[in-house]
């Protein structure tokens, strides 16, 4: 704004300058040198002060005409003392070459500069102003950031302290704060669910193994009583104990190479139609020992990149699943069309509520534990599928359970 302002005054002061110029020289083109003296002599000082020399003297507002002035549009200041209250004026002005002679013309500066003094105070003044003001709302507002963030900490510390129900505030100004508060929430959530999900996986683990792990007490505890006819069917029952012990802390430990992609898949070229068929011949023989019928239907060619030992796995354990738990008479079917398999069956099914929780570790559905496993059967096919960027969802057959695999 302060070189505008000096960059439009001085533009101003040239045109005023070159008005006055033209004016004069053709007022001495028109008029007789008497009359052009007498126009010198009647100017308006408040528009332009004008010095001609008429011969030895000095015609005009000024009583000289300082040295080596410039010829307009040229121009210099130069001071002019009076005797005013206002001694001491400043001038900015050249020459100008008539018929008559060289004159002076010039006008007053000062008037600008006290402008410019005038702006320069109302300039710093605005920018302290502006800097007092700064820091106040600067001061604000870092007392208000320092406020929130002393209270994230005092939560964090409860969090710390094992209170993972705790969950940062969130404001109505959705701001960075609140944006970070938000994602650390999640990651609380995320926590939280873990935790549960662990606490839900050790009281299985304890109720799964705690029947077996007392048999194995009872049964050492009473092997030395034991006749010598009955110590091999003894030895036999407990080392049956010991191995679905074995057995379940073997599956956790397969579930979780797979599920962290430790265990390296073997590719190969996987036909849909081939492993239904091998799933098929795999079961019938258990369909038919309890008196189930199982068919298969295939459709058209599919062919996949993945694990046939783990595929094959993950597809037999759903079809055993259906086999065991629809029942003596259950019909079941076996299903592929190119990339989808289907395993359905008219047993009792699963309840809706619950189709997502057998998903989870050690999570059985039959309370009394009446069928044996270890509960991570349907953890590891989900892995597994997983694995191979495949789909699995259970969905209600009408009655019984129909079990969808999409590839």
């Amino acid at each position: 704004m302060y070189r505008q302002l000096i960059n439009e005054q001085e533009y101003q002061l040239d045109l005023h300058l070159d008005a006055e110029m033209t004016r004069y020289q053709q007022m001495a083109l028109t008029l007789d040198r008497r009359s052009f003296a007498t126009q010198v002599r009647s100017a308006d000082p408040k528009v332009a002060l004008i010095v001609w020399r008429d011969s030895l003297d000095l015609v005009g507002s000024l009583s000289m005409i300082p040295k080596d002035m410039p010829m307009l549009p040229e121009k210099r200041e130069f001071p002019v003392f009076t005797g005013g209250p206002e001694k001491l004026h400043i001038l900015t002005g050249g020459m100008v070459m008539t018929r008559y002679g060289p004159m002076l013309i010039a006008t007053r500066v000062d008037q600008l500069g006290t402008l410019i003094d005038k702006f320069t105070n109302a300039a710093i003044t605005a920018l302290m102003l502006t800097v007092v003001l700064t820091l106040a709302l600067g001061y604000l507002f870092s007392k208000a950031i320092l406020r929130r963030l002393v209270q994230y900490n005092r939560l964090s510390k409860r969090i710390e302290r094992g209170q993972y129900s705790t969950r940062l505030p969130v404001s109505w100004r959705e701001d960075e704060f609140d944006m970070l508060a938000k994602q650390f929430n999640g990651v609380l959530d995320a926590l939280e669910q873990n935790l549960a999900a662990v606490r839900g996986v050790t009281d299985n683990i304890a109720h799964d193994l705690r029947t077996p792990l007392s048999h194995l007490r009872i049964g050492l505890e009473q092997l030395p009583s034991k006749p010598k006819e009955e110590l091999q069917e003894s030895c036999a029952i407990i080392t049956e104990e010991l191995d679905h012990c074995l057995a379940t802390f073997d599956a956790m430990l397969s579930l979780t190479r797979i599920e962290e992609g430790q265990q390296t898949l073997e590719l190969q070229d996987v036909s849909l139609i081939t492993i239904s068929q091998d799933l098929f011949e795999m079961a019938e023989a258990m369909a038919e020992f309890n008196e189930q019928s199982l068919k298969l239907t295939t459709g058209e060619e599919f062919q996949l990149s993945g694990d046939k030992y783990l595929l094959f796995q993950a597809l037999f354990n759903l079809v055993d699943n259906a086999i065991k738990y629809s029942g003596e008479g259950a019909e079941i079917c076996i299903s592929q069309n190119r990339n989808v398999i289907s395993i359905q069956d008219n047993g009792p099914g699963i309840p809706e509520a619950s189709r997502e929780k057998v998903f989870e570790r050690l999570v059985r559905l039959d309370p009394s534990r009446h069928h044996k496993g270890t509960g991570l059967g349907l953890s590891m096919v989900k892995a597994i599928l997983s694995r191979h960027n495949a789909k699995i969802a259970l969905t209600d057959n009408q009655p019984g359970l129909k079990v969808i695999i999409t590839f």
